[in-house]
């Protein structure tokens, strides 16, 4: 019954069968006959079929709304009662910084912390935080405001500068301040909210928008505009520090345009001895990084 539950919820979600079965790794079929077994049991329509599309019928609404925080639990109770007992942590990162500098700087804290167990996923930072909400992941490693998320906690461990990379890397002629486009990244993505308004303040008009900091840099370097990405994804691709523009500090020795990384978990899950020292190594390394 869980099992055809927590398809239910996660149909609500994705919207689709495909994506649903995409998304719990099970076939389409398997995701149909959850559903139809779900129907029968409380015999009334849960879904109704709109082409590809699946929306919740009234009654399926009503049952994703009293469900989801009582699967949200019950995944919880299963990562305390096993997880921190075998002293692992399940880790939800933002993919940008599990491709960049994300490796290396969770390398220094597992030489810090040996006993610990991290079980590493790579995902948008939208998709971390919920899936930290259901029980999912133990911690989320993610990028953006945390203005929205009241139910988690969320400590900001870094502030990663961003960079301009001029288009084909040819010699740009700008002075900062002055009207720039850019290529940058989209409004989905969790990072965009974060820098937006000093964006603006910067005179830097994103004209382009990708799904990802790394396809910004290439097409960037590819001579198809001037890219605003992490500093890490530039020094990841190899780019010189020479050949970035890099922008001003304010008062406090600070960049004016940041990125910022959060660590973020649930407040039950950040009680926890063992989170709460990866949070304390996770911010002095994290620390170390901005004042290099």
């Amino acid at each position: 019954m869980i099992e055809n539950l927590e398809t239910l919820v996660t149909l609500s979600k994705t919207g689709t069968m495909m994506e649903a079965s995409t998304a719990m790794r099970i076939s389409q079929s398997a995701v149909s006959k959850r559903i139809a077994a779900l129907e029968r049991y409380y015999d009334r329509e849960l879904i109704e079929r709109h082409g590809r599309r699946v929306v919740l019928t009234h009654h399926g609404t009503r049952l994703v709304e009293r469900v989801t925080p009582l699967l949200s639990e019950l995944r919880s109770v299963f990562l305390e009662d096993n997880a921190l007992r075998k002293g692992k942590i399940i880790l939800g990162v933002s993919e940008a910084i599990l491709a960049s500098w994300g490796p290396h700087f969770f390398a220094q804290i597992r030489q810090r912390l040996p006993e610990v167990e991290f079980e590493f996923h790579a995902q948008r930072s939208p998709v971390v935080l919920d899936r930290l909400r259901s029980g999912e992941y133990m911690v989320g490693i993610c990028t953006g405001s945390s203005d929205a998320d009241t139910d988690l906690v969320s400590e900001v461990i870094r502030h990663e500068p961003m960079v301009i990379i001029p288009s084909g890397l040819e010699p740009l002629k700008y002075k900062l301040g002055k009207p720039l486009q850019v290529l940058t990244i989209e409004s989905r993505s969790g990072a965009w909210g974060s820098i937006e308004e000093n964006m603006q303040r910067l005179n830097l008009d994103r004209v382009v928008s990708l799904e990802s900091f790394f396809a910004v840099a290439q097409m960037a370097l590819s001579g198809f505009g001037h890219g605003l990405v992490p500093i890490g994804v530039a020094h990841t691709l190899g780019i010189d520090d020479k050949a970035l523009i890099k922008l001003p500090r304010n008062q406090a020795a600070r960049p004016t345009l940041t990125r910022p990384v959060r660590f973020v978990a649930r407040k039950s899950m950040f009680a926890q001895a063992l989170v709460r020292s990866f949070y304390a190594e996770a911010s002095v390394h994290a620390a170390a990084m901005d004042s290099d």
